[in-house]
Parts: structure tokens; C-alpha cells; sequence
């Protein structure tokens, strides 16, 4: 079994409903069983819960993304509280995400923005933590910040999506109940320190993911990325630790379920 635990199915890239249902065929033909669809901003929470109703790989988180903070408003924060609570009865919605903090982009790591940018975090890690759900991290530059404000506020852990930090702050991440996504990144021979962490982790830390349409593979860059490369992905993840892709996809499957309770229960 394979488990993408991150793929915006919803982005315009895919290019409506018929390629999006397309795209997830293509992924279950692949050994693709499971699909985490994250939401990003308020305008998508219907969207990623509809695609996941309607698709019978596909599960959906709840969150409000922080390059999506800028143009949010405090309504935004009620309005996720009141579809958590609405979801929750939900099999599908496995988690609260994509949250967290962006650190790379000029404007955003000082000043207005970046407190905005803590605020909402803040927030929605409280969320987290009221509805005893894991949450999915987008970390660029952010990594201890994210890390204080994790150690303040207890959530039930969760997957650091596209993790590219230091060993130690990945341990720190282990540390606190959260598994590492490995995606496209890591397919290039020049990603040294994504492929030295992919090597040298615990692999009970090891979960896969796409980040389609972004984060293509090596061999697809520069087009949109899909979940079918998921096994193709972890081929490479394999490689790199001398492991049989059997042993490699049934112990990156345990680690999304065990990060996701939730999706466990359906898989």
C-alpha cells in the first residue's frame, strides 16, 4: 500500500473535476490507496471535503495555509472552528492542515506578516489541540519558531510536509509525535542534505508524499506532479536506504497512519 500524505487535488492545475478524478484513477492503478487532500484558505474547505467524497482514495485536512494568511481575515478562523466541528463526524477529514509558517518569501518573515503569519498558526494549533486532531506543517525557514509554539501548545502530532530542516531539528519534530514528508525533492541527485536526513532518519519517522501539482520528481520537472509517482518516489526513497520497495511502501504506509489516526481507521 502507498499513501500520498499531501496533494493539492483541488489546484486549478489539474484542471477541473474530470482531470482530478483522472488523476486519482491513475494514482489507485499506480497502488495508490490512500490521498490526503489539504485544504489552503476558507474558499477550499467545501472544495478538498467534496473531492474526498466523491473519490474513494482521496481524504481531505482542514486549514488555512500561510501564504494564504496575508488576504485572510479573523472571520476565516471562525469559520474553519465551525467546519472542523462540522467535519469531525466526517470518516475522510483526517487532520487540521496545511498550516504553518513561510519564512522564505520576501515580507513574510519580518514585521505585520510574520506576526500575522504566528497568529494564525497559533490558532489553529489550538484548534488542534480542542479537537484532538494532528495537523499538517508547512515549514520553509520556520523551523524552531514552529518548534516553540509546538512545545507551548500539545497537539497529538501530525507530518512536517516537505521537511528540509537540520537532523536536529528534525529530531525535535520526532520528538514531539510528528513524522517527516519526503517528496519530489528528494529524486535530485543535488539534494544532498533531503537526501543525507532521507538516509540517516529512523524510518518509522519516513512518510511520502507529492505536493501535486508542485514538487515534481526528477524525471517529471518542469511539469505539474501527480500522485501516481508516489511509487515511483518511494522507489527512490528505497534505493537510497537498501531497502525491497514492498518492505519500503508497507513501512511508509504504517508511519501515515500512525501520524493520522483517522485515516488509519479507514485504511
Amino acid at each position: 500500500m502507498w499513501i500520498d500524505t499531501h496533494c493539492h487535488l483541488d489546484a486549478a492545475e489539474f484542471g477541473g473535476e474530470q482531470a482530478q478524478v483522472q488523476a486519482a484513477t491513475a494514482a489507485a492503478q499506480q497502488g495508490v490507496d490512500w490521498i490526503v487532500i489539504p485544504a489552503v484558505e476558507r474558499a477550499n474547505f467545501a472544495t478538498v471535503a467534496t473531492l474526498a467524497a466523491q473519490l474513494p482514495n482521496c481524504t481531505y485536512a482542514l486549514g488555512i495555509h500561510p501564504l494564504y494568511v496575508p488576504q485572510a481575515e479573523e472571520a476565516d478562523l471562525l469559520a474553519l472552528r465551525t467546519a472542523i466541528a462540522g467535519a469531525i463526524a466526517d470518516p475522510r477529514f483526517v487532520a487540521i492542515g496545511e498550516i504553518g509558517l513561510d519564512f522564505f518569501v520576501p515580507g513574510m518573515d519580518s514585521g505585520p506578516l510574520r506576526e500575522k503569519q504566528e497568529h494564525f498558526y497559533v490558532e489553529q494549533l489550538k484548534m488542534a489541540r480542542d479537537f484532538d486532531l494532528p495537523v499538517l506543517l508547512h515549514v520553509r525557514r520556520s523551523q524552531d519558531i514552529l518548534l516553540k509554539h509546538l512545545r507551548r501548545i500539545k497537539v497529538q502530532g501530525g507530518i512536517a510536509h516537505a521537511f528540509n530542516g537540520s537532523f536536529q531539528q528534525a529530531e525535535a519534530f520526532i520528538g514531539l509525535g510528528f513524522r517527516l514528508g519526503f517528496g519530489g525533492a528528494m529524486t535530485f541527485t543535488r539534494a544532498l542534505q533531503i537526501r543525507r536526513l532521507a538516509v540517516q532518519l529512523p524510518l518509522a519517522a519516513l512518510v511520502l508524499e507529492t505536493d501535486a501539482p508542485d514538487m515534481s520528481p526528477a524525471w517529471l520537472h518542469p511539469q505539474p506532479n501527480q500522485p501516481q509517482q508516489i511509487p515511483r518516489i518511494g522507489a527512490v526513497l528505497a534505493e537510497l536506504r537498501g531497502m525491497a520497495l514492498p518492505d519500503l511502501a508497507q513501512a511508509t504506509a504504517a508511519n501515515a497512519c500512525a501520524a493520522l489516526p483517522r485515516l488509519a481507521a479507514l485504511a
